[in-house]
């Protein structure tokens, strides 16, 4: 099993041209089984997660063919409306094919998604959506049987603006004749994304962004090529980053106002930046202080996808910090491992107490899911000695070899 080997202590210096983003490939893929045409998604990153979803569309039928960043999706011919257990459980995000396989095909048979345990992320909400789309819905021996033969538009009202169900929502309704209303829907900039796609291939949605997503339906899709909007979370860690080994980055490719919660944070640290349209310039002297309460919320508050890695700062930062963890209740895997390094912190409930220190220590960690695993890298970027990070296809998952970037920046960091 890959394992990644850090020397820490060193500053990082350079540029860094930022992947697209998983969270906003993923749904483009599931949406472009809606048109018979080919679609062109520009700016894929080659990741395990990817990869699965790729997987999933092929099994439906679809043809699925990868070039350099850009991948060709032909979903002429799909002859199963079926996901099995075996593709689902490593993918949470196959979810997002249950919309427009509504839509395309007006009927399903999909297992129960898995991906990282980072706490209960329950598809109720997705499910009570489609019911009121009237999705007639059976849940039998791990599996969800939907038939949609009679689908209606109309408004929804989402009980959590959940970032899934949103998107599935959208997926399903561009299909339908008439008007539906999302409301408290998600605001992430993945659903802009999303939203754009679907109306360059030639639906009818406007308001993302907003708590007020309207789409009319259509039965015309067109070809399409599309560029895939930059990763944020990649973004925010490689900002996370600078700011915990000191030095002086470039962030291409990039929007700042996509993670202006972190930048702000930061601002009041130890770092200076610069934003421009399309890149982010970071330099951070090495001192450090505590931010004193962060708080993770839906988009546009604190992200929860950076609550491990802005934890390993605090864990060097100087003075007390805490954070509260409001989206998932499983999401402090990575403490017992920073504690491993020298880190000061306390668990209590939804909240983590961190006494910053100098410096960490090297030791051998375990990342215990995707967030959590880019934490302990960042942690390994400051230890004082070596750090091993096991179980490292967990960070593959969303970050496109993480090692050649922070290599390339100066780090002693290898992958064994």
């Amino acid at each position: 099993m890959a394992k990644l080997v850090i020397n820490g202590g060193n500053r990082l210096y350079g540029c860094v041209d930022v992947q697209g983003a998983k969270n906003a490939v993923l749904p483009l893929f599931a949406a472009s089984i809606l048109t018979n045409e080919k679609v062109t998604i520009k700016n894929v990153p080659d990741l395990i997660d990817v990869e699965n979803m790729a997987k999933i569309l092929r099994s439906l039928g679809a043809s699925v063919v990868k070039n350099g960043k850009n991948v060709e999706i032909h979903a002429d011919n799909l002859k199963s409306s079926e996901i099995s257990h075996a593709l689902a459980k490593e993918l949470r995000s196959s979810i997002f094919i249950l919309g427009p396989m509504l839509g395309r095909l007006k009927q399903a048979k999909v297992a129960y998604p898995g991906g990282c345990d980072i706490g209960l992320r329950p598809i109720d909400i997705h499910l009570k959506a489609f019911r009121e789309m009237n999705v007639k819905i059976v849940e039998r021996s791990g599996y969800i049987y939907c038939d949609a033969s009679n689908m209606i538009s109309g408004d929804i009202m989402l009980d959590y603006p959940s970032v899934g169900a949103t998107e599935n929502i959208m997926l399903a309704a561009a299909t339908i004749k008439g008007k539906t209303t999302i409301m408290n829907a998600a605001r992430e900039p993945e659903i802009v994304d999303l939203q754009n796609f679907l109306a360059a291939m030639g639906a009818s949605v406007k308001g993302a962004g907003t708590p007020f997503i309207e789409i009319e339906g259509t039965d015309k899709f067109k070809s399409v090529e599309y560029t895939a909007m930059a990763d944020r979370i990649v973004t925010g860690t490689f900002a996370i980053a600078v700011a915990i080994c000191g030095g002086e980055i470039m962030l291409n490719g990039c929007k700042g106002e996509h993670i202006q919660s972190l930048l702000s944070k930061l601002a009041k640290t130890s770092c200076n930046i610069k934003q421009y349209d399309d890149k982010i310039e970071i330099a951070s002297k090495n001192h450090r202080e505590a931010i004193e309460y962060i708080e993770t919320q839906p988009y546009p508050g604190f992200p929860t996808d950076l609550q491990a890695q802005i934890m390993a700062l605090q864990a060097v930062s100087e003075g007390v910090s805490i954070i509260t963890e409001n989206i998932f209740e499983n999401r402090f895997k990575h403490v017992c491992e920073l504690i491993k390094m020298g880190a000061a912190i306390r668990i209590k409930g939804r909240n983590a107490i961190i006494k910053g220190v100098d410096r960490l220590s090297g030791a051998e960690v375990s990342a215990q899911d995707l967030r959590g695993g880019a934490a302990l890298v960042l942690a390994g970027l400051n230890a004082i000695g070596t750090t091993i990070v096991n179980d490292i296809y967990h960070i593959d998952r969303g970050y496109e070899r993480i090692e050649d970037l922070l290599k390339k920046l100066g780090a002693d960091i290898r992958r064994i």
